[in-house]
């Protein structure tokens, strides 16, 4: 019996053991991760207030991180709670940062933070390096913008039309101007440079005290004389230099093109994740629509910076620089037609094309547009320039140049009279040849023929010379319409590029060329954007010879011989004049075509006395300029 008890009692003593062991940590605190967890939630909110802190409060904690984290602006970190090591009283916890740096989760790294247990509860030790580890106590986190290079836009032989350019940012800064004086500054040089003073004022008044606000900006070669002395005497002035993507003049393709400047906020409303307050992007023509390609990609540099205001990198990101704009416009041929046309008081414009690419090497705007894209986009009557087409289209229903037809003063349709126009030559009057009506620009003898016209007839012939069928060219393009007639009026009016005839000069341009080239040209200005011919009937070899042969005509003996003199290849023109009514008077567009070589060109002025006398001296000078 005494073995048996004895065997009992060393059994519970060995199960009294083993429930000892099994379960030493009844009374052991739990784990610090809910701690650790916490933690991470409240550094990625910045909202500290329910963390438990130790040495410190958690409103102290939350105070010193908002001053780390202040240079970081608007960007937010991801923090997630990783691995956490317990030995006795200390936790050790890592947390995994990642910032979005430039629109990406691109800065990611790893820190430490330490816990300690006191009463029963695990308590943050808050140190800056909590944020990033190599932060000392006094150091903070500062994020700078690097702006990406903006693309340049290139033309014809590789040339830059639109790449920095050196400018001059005049305006206030607030910090070198006494409160009581920023008004009376900044009236001062809106009056100086010319702009509206009252919102000007009401802009520098408003602005924060060290801000810099911007009244101007000049090209630096181009500041008025009259400002530097004056400028340095406003107190609180200041001029900054910096670069815009600029073209080399002001002028030079400016409605097509367009500009750069600061985006709106329309803008950033539409768009808040590709644009931001401050940023620059294409505002209009074409740096707006291909402002994607030419923006390029901004960086970002992050920068541990210390008490004595040293930086120390800690991460980068370069900026990535816009994709070139290739563009056929050739540098030399643009300045030259916009010099014809500088001293133009009307509307004009002035196209060149390549007839054997399409390449527009030339699409100049002069100053009477008031900025108007009129070159490529403008739509007005083409006049007897159209006769062109009108031609084609006679030479399809059986006439031949040599076929004679009726050159009146006058002929009367449907109770409308037509007449020529007021000087056209009295000796080209009675039974002429298609190409001596062609060559002097008859209206009657073209209105005559109207009756041999179905009614599709003159827009086919149009559409195979590049006109009147539209397709997208990756810039604004007007290729002009010639809508069928609704009356026998209209159909003759159609016959003289009148009606219901619009135009461009780009597609006038066009028209020509196609003739140049026995071919339909399709014009290109953005080498990118793939382009073809619309689906027309072609020229054949007869009808382009017949053409060519008349329009040479035009410059030997009809009304544009004032270019029979160009050194070179033979010339091949049409004049073309447009009524239009204006405040109740009848007035006249001036319109010249012309090709020669492997260059066709364009004219128009909105009001002119004859295409011959007002377009024809420009079209001239610029083919001389040309070779």
């Amino acid at each position: 019996m005494r073995s048996r008890l004895a065997g009992l009692t060393a059994l519970l003593l060995l199960m009294v053991g083993c429930t000892s062991q099994d379960d030493p940590g009844q009374d052991d605190p739990a784990a610090p991760d809910e701690e650790v967890t916490a933690l991470a939630g409240a550094l990625a909110s910045g909202e500290l207030t329910g963390v438990a802190f130790t040495q410190v409060t958690a409103a102290e904690a939350a105070a010193d991180y908002q001053k780390t984290v202040e240079g970081m602006g608007d960007v937010t970190p991801t923090v997630d709670a990783g691995d956490v090591e317990v030995e006795g009283e200390t936790a050790t916890a890592t947390l995994s940062w990642s910032w979005p740096i430039a629109g990406e989760d691109s800065w990611a790294y790893e820190s430490q933070a330490t816990l300690n247990l006191a009463d029963d509860e695990w308590q943050v030790v808050w140190d800056r390096d909590v944020v990033e580890p190599s932060l000392q106590a006094a150091t903070t986190l500062d994020l700078t913008p690097i702006r990406a290079a903006r693309g340049d836009v290139v033309g014809a032989r590789g040339l830059k039309l639109v790449t920095p350019r050196d400018v001059v940012r005049l305006g206030i800064d607030r910090g070198l101007v006494p409160k009581a004086r920023a008004a009376d500054s900044a009236r001062r040089l809106a009056q100086l440079v010319g702009i509206d003073v009252a919102p000007y004022a009401k802009e520098v008044t408003g602005a924060g005290e060290l801000a810099f606000v911007e009244a101007i900006v000049y090209r630096q070669d181009e500041v008025p004389s009259g400002v530097g002395q004056a400028f340095d005497q406003i107190v609180g002035a200041r001029a900054l230099g910096d670069d815009l993507p600029l073209a080399p003049t002001r002028e030079f393709a400016a409605p097509i093109l367009g500009s750069v400047g600061e985006v709106t906020a329309e803008m950033i409303e539409a768009d808040p994740d590709r644009y931001q307050v401050g940023d620059q992007a294409g505002l209009s023509g074409l740096q707006a629509r291909y402002d994607e390609q030419l923006q390029g990609t901004p960086g970002a540099v992050v920068n541990a910076v210390g008490s004595d205001d040293v930086e120390r990198e800690l991460f980068r990101i370069d900026a990535t620089t816009g994709k070139p704009l290739e563009l056929t416009l050739d540098l030399d041929l643009q300045i030259e037609a916009e010099l014809l046309l500088r001293d133009i008081a009307p509307s004009s414009a002035l196209v060149a094309i390549r007839p054997s690419t399409g390449a527009i090497v030339a699409a100049a705007n002069g100053p009477g547009t008031e900025g108007y894209n009129v070159a490529t986009f403008g739509q007005f009557a083409p006049g007897s320039t159209f006769k062109s087409a009108s031609a084609l289209a006679l030479l399809r229903a059986g006439l031949t140049p040599d076929t004679t037809v009726p050159c009146t003063s006058t002929i009367v349709v449907d109770g409308k009279s037509f007449k020529n126009y007021s000087d056209y030559p009295a000796s080209g009057i009675g039974q002429i040849p298609l190409r001596t009506a062609l060559a002097n620009s008859c209206n009657t003898a073209f209105i005559s023929q109207a009756p041999k016209l179905g009614e599709l007839d003159l827009f086919d012939a149009a559409a195979s010379l590049g006109m009147g069928i539209d397709h997208d060219l990756g810039f604004p393009a007007y290729f002009g319409q010639v809508e069928p007639a609704a009356s026998k009026t209209e159909k003759a009016a159609n016959l003289i590029g009148q009606g219901r005839v619009l135009a461009s000069p780009m597609v006038m341009a066009t028209v020509i060329a196609s003739v140049q080239k026995g071919s339909i040209v399709v014009p290109r200005l953005v080498t990118s954007v793939e382009v073809s011919p619309p689906d027309v009937d072609p020229l054949t070899g007869g009808e382009a010879a017949a053409l060519k042969g008349m329009l040479r005509g035009v410059v030997t003996n009809g009304s544009g011989s004032g270019l029979l003199d160009l050194p070179g290849p033979e010339v091949i023109a049409k004049t073309g004049t447009a009524e239009f009514a204006r405040n109740g008077r009848i007035e006249t567009h001036a319109w010249m075509i012309a090709a020669q070589g492997d260059l066709a060109v364009a004219v128009f002025v909105e009001v002119g006395a004859s295409g011959s006398r007002t377009a024809g001296p420009i079209l001239e000078a610029f083919l001389r300029a040309a070779r």
